[in-house]
Formats: C-alpha cells, sequence, structure tokens
C-alpha cells in the first residue's frame, strides 16, 4: 500500500486500516500516515467504540468510488486464527470480523478483494486459519449480493 499511495495509485485520504496493534507499525509509520490523511482505528478503539461504530465511521472515509477491501487475517487474535505470519495477541473475534467483511461488502463500492496472510499448516493451527478465510471470501461474496439486490 505504501508504493501504490507514493504513486499516485490509491488515494489516502480514502484508505482506512481497523485493528491495528503490537508494537507495528512503530512511530515513523504512523507519521506517515498521518501526514498523508490515512486514517486507522487501533484495538483499543474496536473495543473502546465497538465495532459497528468503527465500521460506519470507515465507510464515511471510503465514501462512494470505487474500492479495495483486503483482510489481513492476523487482525484477528490468534485464538481464532493461530496460523498466520504475525500473530498478535489481543485481536479482533471472529465474530465481530465476519460481521464487518458483511457490512463493508454490502455497502463499499467494491472492484476488489482479498484475504492475506493465511499460512494454515503452521504447527497447531489445525487448519482453524484456512476455516475463517474461508469464511471471510463467503461473507465479502454474501455482502456483494446484498448489495447488488438492494
Amino acid at each position: 500500500m505504501y508504493r501504490l499511495v507514493e504513486a499516485g495509485h490509491v488515494d489516502p485520504r480514502r484508505y482506512v486500516q481497523i485493528g491495528l496493534r503490537g508494537y507495528w507499525p512503530g512511530e515513523a509509520e504512523f507519521a506517515w500516515q498521518s501526514e498523508r490523511g490515512i486514517m486507522h482505528f487501533l484495538m483499543a478503539d474496536v473495543r473502546e467504540q465497538g465495532i459497528r461504530t468503527v465500521v460506519e465511521r470507515a465507510l464515511e472515509v471510503v465514501g462512494d468510488g470505487p474500492s479495495l477491501l483486503t483482510v489481513d487475517v492476523d487482525v484477528l487474535d490468534p485464538a481464532f486464527a493461530p496460523g498466520t505470519g504475525t500473530p498478535e495477541p489481543g485481536g479482533m473475534t471472529s465474530a465481530d470480523l465476519l460481521w464487518a467483511v458483511r457490512t463493508v461488502a454490502a455497502r463499499a463500492s467494491l472492484v476488489g478483494a482479498d484475504v492475506v496472510e493465511v499460512l494454515p499448516n503452521v504447527i497447531g493451527s489445525a487448519d482453524v486459519t484456512a476455516l475463517v478465510a474461508e469464511r471471510i471470501v463467503r461473507e465479502m461474496l454474501t455482502g456483494l449480493a446484498l448489495r447488488k439486490s438492494a
């Protein structure tokens, strides 16, 4: 996303991240985002404001133009997705993420969507991460169908 923003292919004022936590991004990355008007919600924001409020605010920022929804599965707490490259405690629940994905897909003008960082063969993951990633995709498709039927 850094390269896309810097090359002018993505309007940073319509770019929103939800569920950041841990020790990265750091001060330099947050400063870069702030300078460009990129909005982010930490997991602390999600807990304090609630997922519904955060999604509503994100949809307001994104607006009606063409949008991409990308879900980095490590937004989930490792209890829900242990098979990811950067498991970090304190993440979102799968129920909140599935609701958010369906809602965004139903309301935003999506031109693309994906799920990234799924490593289902990590020792101890028991394919739980692959199962939740598959469900995320189904929720995206359901949201798109709801938007089309509206």
